[in-house]
């Protein structure tokens, strides 16, 4: 199991995100991984949906006013040291977010732009995007989308560590602190990932894994990494090494997992480590 480290008390971590019930996504994944980095999680739900490992059924976002209630709730009482944001949804919803991170309460916020699904079909029009670009993009320590979400936003990635080189240095200009944009959904016999911080690159590379077991990936790494970034004296690119080993584990772990007809979770909790 990849651990970051011990304290005298646990990290307290923050997830605004939607549901997934059949476990593998969402605020299910992000719990688990915080969890098994020593964090004690908790969360403001967004999205109720109906889904299972083949396919998203029905999405139902919860009022912004209750979004805002729950991180209200929990900033007010609980250190919360990270944060991470994953399915918004809509632009209401993400400003609501933006103000929240505007006031302080989102230390360290991890921003998971979820704007398409596996296969890159967006998940919200442009209004969504623009949100996104102009109005939270700005409060993020880091932001981390996946080469579709990256394009979606910039327009910038082809099909190669190139495009996401690019794409990741127009996020920081966007305001971003620093931005991960990882290539899990490119082909290529190693998998790699693109961090542009403080005016530099770093590329993160690893064999690519055969398995179906990889829904709530892109989440466990935002979740993974705003952890780490909580760590003293870590950096951006500290925190994103240690969150994609933490995901490479969890996708070794799981890979001959069969549960569901679909896309399966990973292996977050070390079971098969």
């Amino acid at each position: 199991m990849v651990t970051l480290g011990t304290v005298s008390e646990p990290v307290v971590a923050l997830t605004i995100a939607g549901s997934d019930p059949a476990g593998g996504a969402g605020v299910a994944a992000d719990l688990r991984t915080f969890a098994a980095l020593g964090a004690h999680g908790t969360f403001a739900l967004t999205v109720v949906t109906a889904q299972d490992t083949t396919a998203v059924h029905r999405a139902e976002p919860l009022p912004v006013d209750l979004i805002v209630d729950q991180v209200a709730a929990v900033t007010g009482d609980l250190p919360v040291a990270a944060s991470k944001t994953g399915l918004l949804l809509t632009p209401a919803a993400v400003d609501a977010v933006a103000e929240l991170a505007a006031d302080g309460r989102l230390p360290g916020l991890v921003v998971d732009p979820v704007l398409a699904d596996r296969y890159g079909r967006p998940l919200g029009g442009d209004e969504l995007v623009t949100a996104y670009r102009e109005r939270l993009l700005p409060h993020a320590a880091v932001v981390t989308p996946n080469v579709h979400e990256a394009r979606l936003l910039t327009g910038a990635v082809g099909g190669d560590a190139a495009g996401m080189v690019v794409a990741a240095e127009q996020l920081v200009a966007m305001g971003a602190g620093a931005a991960v944009v990882t290539g899990g959904a490119l082909t290529g016999a190693d998998v790699v990932d693109v961090i542009w911080y403080s005016g530099d690159v770093t590329e993160l590379r690893r064999p690519r894994l055969a398995t179906v077991n990889d829904h709530g990936s892109g989440d466990s790494l935002s979740a993974a990494l705003a952890v780490a970034l909580a760590e003293p004296g870590a950096t951006p690119v500290s925190a994103a090494a240690r969150a994609v080993d933490f995901v490479a584990a969890a996708l070794r772990g799981a890979a001959t997992w069969r549960i569901g007809a679909g896309h399966g979770p990973l292996d977050q909790l070390g079971w098969r480590r």
